[in-house]
């Protein structure tokens, strides 16, 4: 077996947003797609890396990846935290995930859509519906951060739902090895 020759760090710029009032603007579900969003209580770990997985390969998510499973069941299993996830045609398409860090503040940790969802007219929907859920509990702001590996116009569509820029910093994020990934994947 060779040894997986180590990952370069990735050095990104990291843009948090917050909103400060419930989104006003409403979208209808894309025509001809079969659509369903649910919440998964307590969700089984191996359920959640394959969303996790399938979302954030391509943008260098690998926090919860790394995460023991004690400590992923902590944070996913603790009552403020809710994973809900997009099916489309029967299928899981996304998911996202709030924590309710206080009464006044929601954290949106996660958003994302598997790749076979693009472009089919669902992702300002789904980031609605998305924040529909985060103003449920009326909280006076709703959080989110995005970095420069995330989609190119994440910031921007952010932004066209309400968000405003309230601070920047650098940070770096350490891609998966190949390693990495074929254990996950085998894991799943």
């Amino acid at each position: 077996m060779t040894k997986d020759k180590a990952v370069e760090a990735l050095a990104v710029r990291v843009t948090e947003l917050e909103m400060t009032a419930p989104p006003k603007q409403s979208l209808p579900v894309p025509v001809n797609i079969q659509t369903a969003i649910m919440r998964v209580p307590e969700i089984p770990l191996p359920f959640y890396r394959f969303l996790y997985l399938q979302v954030g390969k391509r943008w260098n998510w690998v926090d919860r990846l790394r995460m023991s499973d004690t400590d992923l069941t902590g944070v996913l299993h603790d009552k403020r935290n809710t994973v809900t996830v997009l099916y489309v045609n029967g299928a899981p398409a996304g998911f996202f995930e709030l924590l309710q860090v206080d009464e006044d503040t929601v954290e949106l940790s996660h958003f994302g859509m598997f790749e076979h969802a693009l472009g089919l007219g669902l992702g300002k929907w789904f980031l609605l519906q998305t924040l529909y859920a985060a103003w449920n509990s009326n909280p006076k702001t709703v959080r989110v951060a995005t970095n420069t590996l995330d989609h190119p116009r994440a910031l921007q569509l952010y932004q066209r739902f309400g968000f405003s820029p309230v601070s920047t910093h650098d940070a770096s994020v350490q891609p998966l090895s190949d390693d990495e990934l074929l254990k996950f994947a085998l894991s799943l």
